[in-house]
């Protein structure tokens, strides 16, 4: 009776050269192609499907080494292991576990969702400098002395930086226990943990620095010596009282005639605000070479300008006591106080939902026709202008 095992002859075997599949026995073979190459194989099924899994050139692994890496294979199988994708998985390369490759993964995946490109290099920013320890850590290290150490320097002195950092280390964290990267509770996690070890900290309630609405004429007029993109675009934020992100993120493709479509991705109540632009405003646009209106209106060297360019014209002015944003309350104070327009026009105006839900069901309209005269009048006081053909008289 032929051997079942152990066919092939050791002193034989390297001289073999005629193409074809020669058995040693259990599975194991030596396979010749018409090519001239020489490897062996170990053919097993798996799930009613054949498998063929490579061992080596016959030029490098010698016959008794075969027959070891076999039972090696055999000895899987048996344990009801695929003996191919456990090669493949011991052969792939190893994930980077540090806490950045771990952040970087999960910022990939959140910036999909977030409302500005700006979030992204925020998220950065703050890790790495206020948490550079943990940002080199391999994920499964981060402890919570290490996030004590980041947090302490900052909690009192810098309160909503440190919450946010905070919040960011918690949700790395959190992203690398889902991966199966750590394990165990997470040490940046606020109730029961971080809140037992760190100061109460008063959170500010402030509102942003606003200019007085009687103001806004001569810091206009002021401005307008000013002939840069930052500066054109904090006069286009007055004019049409948005915030800052709203304008600095802005494009052509989002002005149709006099009116500004901001998409719903873009604003902070997730829904499209349409503006009306007054005559000024349209002519702040109109005064933008007509060889760069593609992309975004107002650019800065890489994207959009940094949330501190507006600021930063202000600050140039001498301007120290008022923010870019506080001119949305100088247009609502100069509204109130001057005109006779409906409070709803006004919210509107600014964005502001008014209203319970049943009632903005109800009231699909933006009123954009209704508030264009509100725009233009408050354009007129920006500029210095009188005029009385206003729909809405002046309160007296």
């Amino acid at each position: 009776m032929a051997r079942d095992v152990n066919r092939l002859n050791g002193k034989k075997v390297p001289g073999m050269r005629e193409p074809g599949l020669f058995a040693d026995g259990a599975g194991l073979y030596l396979r010749i192609d018409q090519t001239g190459s020489r490897r062996w194989v170990y053919i097993f099924y798996r799930a009613g499907r054949r498998r063929e899994m490579g061992l080596g050139s016959l030029e490098v692994v010698k016959l008794t080494d075969a027959r070891a890496a076999a039972d090696k294979v055999r000895a899987e199988i048996k344990a009801g292991i695929d003996p191919i994708e456990a090669r493949r998985t011991a052969n792939a390369p190893k994930p980077d576990t540090t806490f950045s490759a771990v952040a970087a993964d999960l910022m990939d995946g959140l910036e999909k969702g977030w409302k500005s490109p700006e979030q992204r290099p925020q998220w950065e920013a703050s890790l790495t400098q206020h948490a550079a320890a943990i940002w080199k850590a391999e994920v499964g290290a981060v402890d919570t002395e290490m996030v004590l150490k980041a947090l302490r320097e900052i909690w009192t002195t810098k309160p909503e930086t440190a919450r946010r950092v905070r919040s960011r280390i918690e949700m790395v964290l959190d992203a690398a226990t889902v991966r199966g990267l750590r394990e165990g509770e997470n040490p940046a996690r606020w109730r029961g943990h971080m809140a037992r070890m760190l100061p109460k900290v008063r959170k500010e309630q402030g509102h942003h620095a606003a200019m007085a609405y009687q103001d806004v004429p001569a810091f206009l007029d002021q401005l307008s010596g000013r002939h840069s993109i930052s500066a054109d675009a904090l006069r286009f934020l007055v004019l049409t009282g948005a915030r800052s992100g709203e304008v600095r993120g802005a494009t052509w493709d989002e002005i149709k005639g006099a009116t500004w479509i901001i998409p719903a991705e873009r604003m902070k109540a997730g829904r499209e605000h349409r503006v009306p632009l007054s005559s000024a405003a349209v002519g702040v646009l109109n005064a933008i070479d007509a060889d760069v209106r593609q992309g975004l209106i107002f650019p800065g060297l890489k994207g959009p300008l940094s949330d501190m360019a507006l600021a930063m014209v202000m600050r140039k002015m001498g301007i120290k006591d008022a923010t870019p944003h506080g001119f949305r309350s100088a247009f609502r104070d100069w509204a109130g106080d001057c005109t006779n327009y409906p409070r709803e026009l006004l919210e509107e105006a600014l964005a502001h939902q008014v209203g319970s839900a049943v009632e903005r069901a109800y009231r699909r309209g933006s009123a954009v026709e209704k508030r264009r005269p509100l725009m233009e009048t408050w354009a007129d006081h920006c500029m210095g202008v009188t005029r009385a053909d206003n729909v809405y008289p002046l309160k007296a």
